[in-house]
């Protein structure tokens, strides 16, 4: 079984999360620079097994997408371009950023150290993906 990983991505920075290799538990692995995201997917697919996929997509509140998948589409299809083995699927992300900064409040995180968007980008992904499983388990 391999790993499914987890993307939020942005126009500056990519939050990435991943899975055990059960698919049990969502971590935090990194925050990059949306530029790098396809060099950092080359190397992280030829290290690791990897059976899926997951891209927050957001949606307002009326379930229409938002804007931001102006930027998120075209990422979406070059994906499927690049690599049509691994599976894509989307997944609602509206409200990670604010759960993510409400977990740093919650954790004990300093106020300093919440203006880090890389690190409120990575806790997005890993919502992402916490969620993207809950939902995967309770649909069985």
């Amino acid at each position: 079984m391999g790993r499914i990983l987890a993307i939020d991505y942005g126009r500056k920075r990519v939050g990435i999360a991943v899975t055990d290799p059960q698919q049990i538990i969502a971590n935090r692995l990194t925050t990059i620079a949306t530029h790098t995201i396809w060099e950092f997917l080359n190397k992280y697919f030829q290290d690791e097994k990897v059976d899926g996929v997951v891209v927050g997509y957001p949606m307002t509140l009326n379930n229409q997408p938002s804007e931001a998948v102006n930027y998120i589409n075209p990422f979406l299809k070059k994906f499927e371009k690049k690599y049509p083995e691994i599976k894509l699927e989307t997944f609602d992300e509206r409200f990670t950023s604010r759960m993510a900064f409400q977990t740093m409040i919650d954790g004990g995180v300093k106020k300093q150290k919440r203006r880090d968007k890389a690190m409120v980008d990575a806790i997005s992904a890993t919502i992402i993906l916490q969620n993207y499983l809950e939902y995967k388990r309770n649909k069985i």
